[in-house]
């Protein structure tokens, strides 16, 4: 591994490090959310069943809405560089998604039962639309950000400012507008975490110089941008179509279950995001020196980083996972199978999302018919899963778990496909796995099995989760980490 390569280890391990700090600060703030709007009387499970069915096509629609540049602005910028100022790159692409996303709000606006399938809605909900331009932008803004490295902004906005405004703000609602407290928390949310992402980007880069629209380039940008921008909305999708299905054939307080199941279960995803914003920027550079034996090194380390840190978390959070959900409120513990699955379809989904951060620059379409074919197998499956539920007599949350198995089925498949695609591209091996998980595992299994038949829940919670960490990243530590493993927990040091 030449010294390029190192650098570019400490650079990944760097982004990954500032943003797992980020996770854990997620967390923190997320957890009052879901207390609130599952615990305090005017909100419960029905009325976060119907907020999670909104939020499911506004996020989806945001996604589509960046045109691709949530990861292909790092491919535009690099090919530019030195040629053109990269604030005219940026506001290319800007301009289409704010066109794209206030279109999509418009339209969401005027047809509102596509957000609100149970009919129940004020006029103040309707207004949640607001959000998607702001988080369209807040995308394209960190995504830029995090291709000169700098990913401190993408923790500001999305791990501290977001979750702690919408927290706050569903609080104060409960006494000001309680009926639609809790859309009103995810606009002022999303508005503030747009603004904390504005802030740095208009720092870093500036204003465009010299710019004007031009529609012929940007009709072919949207053209070329159009395979990534389906797959991130694909990609997205995968985690929102069962919401989206439960939200039609379950009652909405089965949705609301299963929508606090799946918050606590995303929080191991957003590791994945933890690295993405400057996986791709590597991967791009390396693509231009036609590198792909590099590439296909830092996709399997970063990879086996994410499918580490999943894994354990998946432990800690699913082993007390009546404990967990029942922090929620008593009415959402029926949701722990459906937690239980959606915490290991994160795991099995790592190949895939890493394999997924390199084929979009060299595989763009097939990576979206494989991402197309997957949410469709996902669909199907949960459809049916829901379906079989109901005809066999089982209740709401049975169907909820149903869909959460589908989740994983679908993403344990995707990861094969995209994983063994990737290889044969690269003409090298992908493999994420290592088997001393397994013997990390083991002893986290005990541990967490004696806190839930010994413990009180709030032992079991406030004792057992950090001994099944420990144990779990102890064993990881000294039997699977390698010299460029411990990286991600070093501080690069300045070279002379």
């Amino acid at each position: 591994m030449d010294a390029r390569e190192r650098d570019d280890i400490a650079a990944l391990a760097k982004g990954g490090r500032t943003n797992l700090f980020g996770f854990f600060l997620r967390l923190a703030a997320r957890i009052p959310f879901l207390f609130i709007a599952g615990r305090a009387s005017v909100y419960g499970p029905e009325a976060l069943g119907r907020f999670a069915s909104a939020l499911v096509l506004i996020e989806l629609t945001s996604m589509v809405c960046t045109m691709g540049e949530k990861r292909g602005l790092a491919l535009r910028l690099s090919q530019t560089e030195g040629r053109v100022h990269p604030a005219n790159v940026i506001a290319d692409g800007t301009i289409l998604a704010v066109i794209a996303s206030f279109s999509a709000a418009v339209f969401f606006w005027f047809v509102p039962m596509l957000l609100f399938p149970g009919g129940h809605y004020t006029w103040i909900d309707r207004l949640i639309v607001l959000a998607l331009p702001a988080m369209t932008l807040t995308e394209i803004w960190l995504a830029a950000l995090a291709y000169r490295l700098k990913v401190s902004p993408t923790v500001w906005s999305r791990a501290i400012v977001e979750p702690w405004t919408i927290s706050i703000v569903a609080a104060a609602m409960i006494w000001i507008a309680p009926q639609s407290g809790l859309s009103i928390a995810y606009i002022a949310s999303e508005l503030a975490a747009a603004l904390t992402a504005f802030i740095p980007f208009l720092r870093e880069y500036g204003l465009p110089r010299g710019w004007r629209p031009r529609p012929n380039e940007m009709r072919q940008l949207a053209l070329r941008s159009l395979p990534i921008a389906l797959a991130d909305g694909i990609e997205w999708g995968t985690r929102r179509v069962d919401i989206f299905l439960l939200g039609f054939l379950a009652p909405p307080a089965a949705v609301g279950v299963y929508y606090a199941a799946q918050q606590v279960a995303s929080l191991p995803q957003k590791l994945k995001s933890s690295f993405e914003p400057v996986l791709g920027p590597v991967i791009t550079r390396n693509l231009k020196e036609k590198d792909y034996a590099a590439i296909a090194r830092q996709v399997c380390q970063v990879g086996f980083w994410i499918t580490a840190a999943q894994a354990g978390i998946a432990l800690a959070l699913g082993i007390p996972g009546e404990g967990v959900m029942g922090l929620v409120g008593h009415q959402f513990v029926g949701g722990t199978g459906a937690l239980a699955f959606l915490l290991a379809a994160e795991v099995v989904a790592s190949t895939a999302v890493v394999s997924e951060a390199a084929l979009i620059y060299v595989a763009r379409v097939r990576n979206l018919m494989v991402s197309i074919a997957t949410i469709g197998f996902q669909a199907l499956l949960t459809l049916g899963g829901i379906l079989l539920m109901q005809k066999l007599g089982y209740n709401s949350l049975f169907q909820a778990a149903a869909a959460a198995a589908a989740l994983m089925i679908s993403l344990g498949l995707a990861s094969l496909i995209k994983g063994r695609m990737l290889a044969k591209i690269l003409r090298e091996p992908i493999n994420n796995w290592r088997w001393a998980l397994v013997w990390a595992a083991v002893p986290a299994v005990v541990l967490g099995v004696l806190a839930t038949q010994f413990l009180p829940e709030w032992a079991e919670l406030a004792f057992g989760i950090p001994a099944i960490l420990g144990s779990y990243f102890w064993v990881i530590w000294k039997r699977a980490f390698g010299p460029e493993d411990r990286k991600l927990f070093q501080k690069a040091q300045k070279t002379a």
